[in-house]
């Protein structure tokens, strides 16, 4: 009988989004999730969650992990839930490569358009306007769980051929 741990895939993943939205949200904004409800999130159809290495690529040991991006699609749209990089690997391009295999997978899943929303004032805004990302939308005070705000959550759209 095998005395080695058995591991478990979604435990592991769910692990690596957990150590980077620790370290990768600003707990004055209150943006991170609970392990709960990101947990809840795998458990719905349609969640798929990418994470990311050094490089931006899909790392081979989720421990290895520096970013993740976390969505949910529905027929031909997809909604960027969560996506981030821990701080020290930002602007490594780490987040460019890891939206890019996002929107690449979504267009294998015939998504036609992504939203994705986040705090007005979310320096992410910069990487989203750059990969053609526009503001379609505004929620007053949407963020209140902070320390700051509340605060003004800017939606933004991007279309995706098929």
């Amino acid at each position: 009988m095998s005395t080695q741990p058995s591991h478990d895939p979604q435990t592991e993943m769910l692990d690596a989004v957990m150590r980077i939205m620790e370290a990768g949200f600003d707990s004055a904004f209150g943006e991170a999730w609970t392990r709960r409800q990101v947990g809840d999130a795998f458990a719905f159809p349609g969640t798929r969650c990418l994470l990311a290495d050094k490089s931006g690529l899909d790392p081979s040991d989720p421990r290895d992990a520096v970013g993740f991006a976390l969505s949910r699609y529905v027929s031909d749209e997809e909604e960027l839930l969560l996506i981030a990089v821990m701080p020290q690997c930002r602007y490594q391009g780490v987040g460019q490569k890891l939206l890019e295999r996002f929107e690449n997978a979504a267009k294998e899943r015939g998504v036609a358009r992504i939203f994705l929303e986040m705090r007005h004032n979310n320096e992410a805004g910069n990487l989203y306007r750059r990969n053609g990302y526009r503001p379609v939308g505004l929620r007053r005070d949407y963020y209140r769980r902070g320390t700051v705000g509340p605060l003004d959550a800017v939606t933004f759209a991007k279309d995706i051929c098929v």
